[in-house]
């Protein structure tokens, strides 16, 4: 009865079975279970360092990666976070082993920024939204993390979709900068970090090698790259 009073009220459904009312059904929900993994694309771009991804881009999670970005779903940012934060988990208990880490070298989560035109035309950076849902379900866990918008784009940076591998590799070269503000802010706090660069989905796999390359010009070296899908790229 209430999940059809909100179909009325507010026109909406799910976006997994299209059942009026929640954006995400409590059946939908229930069926998504992570099962985070490295994913590396191939051919595998220069200098990309250990990608991993929490589910398939494709089925539930898919229409709420385009639900989110696309439409403007915005509720979809908590699940869609919590998924990647079950991605960021396992990489780190992978490379840096099981034990919990210190509190004093916490989690640094930086997100892929998108183009200033695409945040206006959508009115939200999707990504950003994401990750500092991301930070906040690990922080909760135990494993201590902050979400810090490090990254600017280049002006002239093409959209990314529709072009393959190679395209993406060339749009992408010199495609991102650190915000140096943001980073002396940052430097203020005197601590270590343990960074990750965050996306919604990982396809070639360039655009995480480029903001892994940034943000090593500036001596934060990142253990991996973390998103919530991945597709399955081969060549």
């Amino acid at each position: 009865m209430l999940d059809a009073w909100r179909d009325l009220v507010l026109g909406s459904s799910c976006v997994g079975c299209s059942r009026p009312g929640r954006l995400l059904c409590s059946p939908c929900r229930a069926a998504l279970v992570p099962s985070p993994a490295p994913a590396w694309p191939t051919p595998r771009p220069p200098g990309l360092r250990e990608p991993w991804a929490a589910a398939a881009y494709d089925g539930t999670v898919r229409a709420m990666i385009l639900g989110h970005k696309e439409h403007r779903l915005l509720a979809l940012a908590r699940p869609l976070g919590d998924l990647l934060a079950v991605a960021a988990d396992a990489a780190v208990d992978d490379l840096l082993g099981a034990a919990p880490l210190h509190p004093a070298v916490p989690l640094l989560l930086v997100p892929v920024p998108s183009r200033p035109s695409t945040v206006r035309e959508r009115g939200h950076a999707p990504t950003t939204a994401l990750t500092r849902v991301a930070a906040e379900r690990l922080s909760a866990g135990g494993r201590p993390a902050r979400c810090v918008s490090l990254l600017r784009t280049r002006p002239g940076l093409a959209d990314q979709s529709g072009l393959d591998a190679r395209s993406r590799s060339v749009n992408l070269a010199g495609a991102f900068r650190v915000h140096a503000p943001t980073l002396r802010r940052l430097a203020r706090l005197g601590r270590p970090w343990h960074v990750l660069v965050c996306d919604d989905v990982l396809t070639t796999g360039a655009t995480a090698a480029e903001a892994q390359r940034a943000l090593d010009a500036v001596g934060l070296h990142p253990l991996a790259a973390v998103a919530v899908a991945a597709t399955k790229l081969r060549r």
